[in-house]
């Protein structure tokens, strides 16, 4: 019974997902150690990793009730645990607020600033949930949640904010904002249906892959970029190019003939590829400072 329960609460939460976020933000941990920093001791490891999954725990859990009855009416998402009743709305609100609160509270065990940014970074987390319901950018607002993996992370580690880890942050964003750009793809037709916002229901198929397209562009800018102000290493910079010529594939595969997009790939390109990237890039940071 009580086993059944989690499995619900991680379908719910989507666990997999986390490839995208937490390699991200164990690189921005791995280059803080050659800056000035908090010792980073056991309690404080297991402390950062706890904020970030009960962060996205949160996120996630209000994600499925905010959205439960559009959900409902996409045949895409209609199995998902709770509009087809395998979780109760309630049962999602209650791990949105349990989840919050818990992260809260072990941000606070980290110091000051993290204390003091945790509320504000979950509004930013649960805003998302309700942005494709007046803007098109909503996409940017999930990269920009995403991002805040690193920047937390940095913050975490007690290193002082600086231009590098914000151009890491601003390469993750786009980086988010270039492949949800193509996952929404496949309710470009729904989104128009029902009202709501995204890059392919307002500019088209087309000009929706050609956004992605410079998003990503951006993306491997940022990272070496952000890899030169933080002074890495040539490991460092070969897993950005690696990254690129990833999204270079992703964009191939989800690219059909005639410039379409070939919406039966769209999930294995989305899943596959960018958890190729996100641990790539730690792959890549992680032997490039063990190089150093």
């Amino acid at each position: 019974m009580i086993l059944a329960r989690v499995r619900r609460y991680g379908e719910l939460v989507t666990f997999s997902h986390t490839i995208f976020a937490m390699p991200f933000a164990a690189s921005a941990v791995v280059i803080a150690m050659s800056f000035p920093h908090e010792k980073l001791t056991p309690l404080r490891a297991a402390a950062m990793i706890l904020c970030m999954v009960t962060a996205r725990t949160s996120a996630m859990a209000w994600n499925r009730w905010a959205d439960r009855d559009v959900d409902a009416k996409n045949p895409r998402t209609a199995g998902r645990p709770v509009p087809s009743g395998r979780v109760k709305p309630v049962e999602a609100l209650g791990v949105t607020i349990a989840s919050g609160l818990a992260f809260c509270g072990l941000a606070a065990t980290l110091g000051f600033w993290p204390a003091v940014l945790a509320p504000p970074v979950l509004v930013v987390l649960l805003g998302y949930s309700l942005a494709k319901r007046f803007t098109w950018a909503a996409h940017a607002w999930l990269g920009l949640a995403l991002a805040l993996a690193p920047g937390g992370a940095w913050i975490g580690m007690g290193a002082a904010p600086n231009l590098g880890i914000v151009l890491l942050m601003v390469g993750v964003l786009t980086w988010l904002f270039g492949f949800d750009v193509l996952y929404a793809l496949q309710d470009e037709a729904f989104d128009r249906a029902e009202g709501l916002f995204s890059v392919p229901a307002r500019f088209g198929t087309k000009r929706a892959m050609a956004l992605a397209v410079a998003a990503h562009v951006v993306t491997v800018a940022c990272l070496m970029a952000a890899g030169r102000l933080l002074g890495r290493g040539p490991v460092f910079f070969g897993g950005v190019m690696l990254v690129g010529v990833i999204l270079v594939v992703e964009h191939r595969l989800v690219r059909g003939k005639g410039g379409e997009a070939d919406l039966a790939k769209i999930p294995k390109a989305f899943f596959d590829c960018n958890a190729y990237v996100s641990m790539g890039f730690f792959a890549a940071t992680a032997v490039d400072a063990l190089l150093r």
